[in-house]
């Protein structure tokens, strides 16, 4: 999933991107107002972080533009001003909750999965191919009741692969939904982090083209 952090304080962004990023989110980052604005209009997201007193154009004001253009993304504001009418405020341009600074890291990330939670008919629903299992509640992935241990892109990578079971894959689409805006790796390293997959897919007892290469395309999930 993807999620758009728009906050000034440098220090708080890099904090909380790299939470997020443990998470197995993909996080953008803007630093004011306007960036945000940017990256909304450019990318889709899943949830956006947005803290009030940003420069350029301050978070009630583009919580107010994100709805009144018609997007329906959970919206979580953070602030440093713990008074019931500024709470007020950012929920009537539309935020979704508030969180006051100084917060607690679990906890945000609680309220995040409880908004990504709402309007699913079926939250974290089980992921399943063939005999793999990946079940998002808990981040946990098995092969015939083996565990496996991946790191978060290799994650990514297989749940990306379970949403799209039936599509195929190209280099920049994964590029895309895996890797932050302002910072994405070569192709190349698309293919290695498939490599590095197959090899901890074959450990367990998994074929060797469980995920296989559509040459000239992309990549997909082996039928059959």
């Amino acid at each position: 999933m993807r999620i758009l952090l728009v906050e000034d304080d440098e220090r708080i962004a890099n904090v909380l991107a790299a939470s997020l990023t443990e998470q197995r989110y993909t996080v953008d980052m803007a630093g004011d107002g306007e960036k945000g604005w940017d990256f909304i209009e450019a990318l889709a997201y899943d949830l956006i972080l947005l803290d009030v007193m940003l420069p350029k154009l301050n978070g009630i004001d583009l919580c107010q533009r994100i709805r009144q253009s018609g997007y329906s993304i959970p919206v979580l504001m953070l602030t440093a001003k713990d008074t019931s009418e500024d709470k007020v405020m950012g929920l009537d341009v539309g935020a979704d909750d508030y969180v006051v600074k100084p917060f607690d890291v679990p906890e945000l990330l609680a309220r995040i999965r409880a908004l990504l939670r709402r309007g699913n008919v079926a939250p974290n629903p089980i992921l399943e191919w063939q005999q793999l299992r990946l079940d998002p509640s808990n981040y946990e992935v098995t092969y015939r009741d083996q565990l496996l241990h991946l790191t978060p892109k290799e994650y990514g990578l297989l749940e990306l692969f379970l949403r799209n079971e039936n599509m195929v894959l190209s280099r920049s689409a994964i590029l895309d939904n895996l890797w932050s805006f302002e910072d994405p790796p070569t192709e190349e390293a698309v293919k290695v982090h498939i490599k590095d997959l197959r090899k901890k897919l074959r450990k367990v007892g998994a074929p060797p083209d469980f995920i296989e290469t559509v040459y000239g395309v992309g990549y997909r999930l082996k039928q059959g």
